[in-house]
């Protein structure tokens, strides 16, 4: 079973080369995709086709930096000069400084920095990839750490949200038999005043019909001020918000969908609402929705 991750981390990691020390730093933050952005030196640009396929190995969603950088060491210093380029080099310069009494010598670290100058150990490509990669390989084992560690704290803080949903659920359905029959009788007073006008000596209205007219009025009230089905849909929304971030892996697009239609039944809870108890019902749902949403976008 993977593990939830969060979208957001950096790492850093370095090695040693063939061509000299690479250094990679990767920075992730939210993103709807995965939005791949590299910063490669010149001598590693050859490298980016593999790095670019390693990381869409490695990860799914986020906005992705990964910048390399390459340090030569000794084993990348030139090893011989190229005689034939340095005597023309010099050549050329006596020809400026003999036109140009203001012109002035070359130093040596310039003259060595000519093309062609010197020449520079042959660089196996394969083994430079080889030992890229592996560094890289080493920064994304940190990246992934990292942001597993912050879906592992992201996790606990949703839970508590469902905890908290949960919660709000059960008070509804614990005090919704009281509200039903408060409700029940309030209506059923306020309809037999309403009626009793028609329990007058010409009245072809038999008490019997009144209170039968009563009874289906208060029961049709009470259908649909009925959350129970609501209820039970916040219940099984809940309960598969637990079962994604128990299975792991990429579940941020999931929970996404799942806080949607858990906003939805908090809407129609408070639609019917028909009791004060029921819209603080409702807007506490809202709220803690609100709250889960702004981090499941964390989420990869």
């Amino acid at each position: 079973m993977s593990s939830v991750s969060s979208m957001t981390g950096y790492a850093c990691a370095d090695g040693k080369t063939p061509a000299g020390t690479v250094t990679v730093e990767c920075r992730t933050v939210n993103s709807r995709f995965l939005d791949l952005t590299l910063r490669l030196d010149d001598g590693l640009r050859f490298a980016e086709p593999a790095v670019r396929e390693r990381l869409q190995k490695r990860l799914t969603r986020g906005k992705v930096e990964v910048r390399m950088s390459l340090t030569a060491d000794e084993t990348a210093l030139p090893t011989a000069v190229n005689q034939g380029a340095l005597k023309r080099l010099l050549a050329l310069q006596d020809a400026v400084l003999s036109a140009d009494v203001n012109a002035e010598e070359l130093s040596v670290a310039e003259i060595l920095e000519m093309p062609g100058i010197t020449a520079a150990p042959a660089v196996d490509r394969d083994a430079l990839l080889a030992a890229v990669l592996t560094v890289l390989d080493q920064a994304l084992d940190q990246l992934v750490a990292a942001r597993q560690r912050e879906g592992a704290a992201l996790t606990k803080v949703l839970l508590g949200y469902c905890d908290k949903m949960a919660g709000v659920v059960k008070e509804v359905r614990g005090a919704m038999p009281q509200i039903v029959a408060n409700l029940e009788t309030r209506l059923t007073e306020r309809l037999e005043t309403a009626l009793s006008s028609a329990l007058t000596e010409k009245s072809t209205l038999t008490k019997e019909e009144v209170c039968d007219r009563i009874r289906q009025e208060v029961t049709l009230y009470a259908i649909k001020m009925d959350v129970d089905e609501e209820m039970n849909r916040l219940e099984t929304h809940i309960a598969e918000v637990r079962r994604l971030l128990a299975a792991g892996g990429a579940v941020g697009r999931k929970l996404d969908f799942m806080a949607q239609e858990m906003n939805r039944e908090a809407n129609t809870l408070g639609s019917k609402a028909a009791a004060i108890e029921m819209t603080q019902a409702s807007l506490a749902l809202k709220i803690t929705i609100d709250q889960m949403r702004e981090q499941i976008q964390n989420f990869e």
